[in-house]
This record gives structure tokens, sequence and C-alpha cells, in this order.
């Protein structure tokens, strides 16, 4: 190899792959960005509360859950909005059981007695009971 093909080499610049390490300068490095806040808890007017359908603890929950896990006994909860709930007493001990709103029997959760749901004793959906107007069904397509 001639002088002349030596410097050709010399001025290609480094070889694939090789990068510069940038010399410590005497500031301290830029601290690292602070992790995003946690989203903060929702607020009581946030909440609900239902009582598990198993084992009867209260539960509360975010408003606008479909289902609520108990954190007792693991069973899920379907929760039904104030319109799509019937109240009806029981036909064995009376208590008043709330069923979803269509239903045609309710099982009462004291007694175990089945009572069937008809004209002579259903009730008005409890959003009406509490002064609010009842919300029309959703139309099927």
């Amino acid at each position: 190899m001639g002088s002349k093909e030596m410097e050709e080499e010399e001025d290609e610049g480094p070889p694939p792959g090789w990068q510069s390490i940038p010399l410590p300068s005497s500031q301290p490095p830029a601290p690292a960005p602070a992790p995003a806040p946690a989203p903060a808890p929702p607020s009581p007017s946030e909440m609900a509360q239902m009582v598990c359908g198993t084992c009867r603890n209260l539960l509360k929950y975010p408003r606008g859950a479909r289902h609520v896990h108990c954190s007792c006994c693991h069973t899920g909860n379907f929760v039904l909005e104030a319109h799509e709930v019937g109240l009806v007493k029981c036909g064995n001990c009376e208590v008043l059981l709330m069923y979803q709103h269509g239903a045609s029997s309710v099982k009462c959760s004291s007694c175990c007695f089945v009572t069937e749901i008809g004209e002579h004793n259903r009730r008005p959906p409890w959003s009406v009971q509490q002064g609010q107007p009842p919300q029309p069904p959703n139309p099927v397509h």
C-alpha cells in the first residue's frame, strides 16, 4: 500500500457503528421527568352503593359501572339503574323485593319463595317512586 492510499482510508471517517462519547461536563445531569400523578379517587358524589346479591355486604362503586365485584365473596353483581328496577312484595314473607324491570318472577333472598310478577302486584319503577321521570326503553333495531 502506498502512502496516498493510506491517507484516503484515514479520511473516510470512523468505522460503522462507532459513536463518540461526550466528555463529562461540570454540570450535574438533568433530573429524570417526574412520573405522571395517579388519577384522583372519585369524589363521593361520583360514587354509588348497592348490596351484594350473595353476602349482602354494602358495596361502593363508581357511578355508571355496569358490574361490581364483591371483595368479600367475589360475586360479580350486575348494576341496574333506577329506571331498570321494579319493586314487589314477596308472596310469602312480604319483604319488599327489587327485580330487573320486565322480569316475570323474582326469588326472595329471605325465604326463597318465588313470586310471580303480574299486574296485581307490580309497582312503578323505583325512579318513579323517588319522583324521577322514567326513562323510555331503548328501541330495539
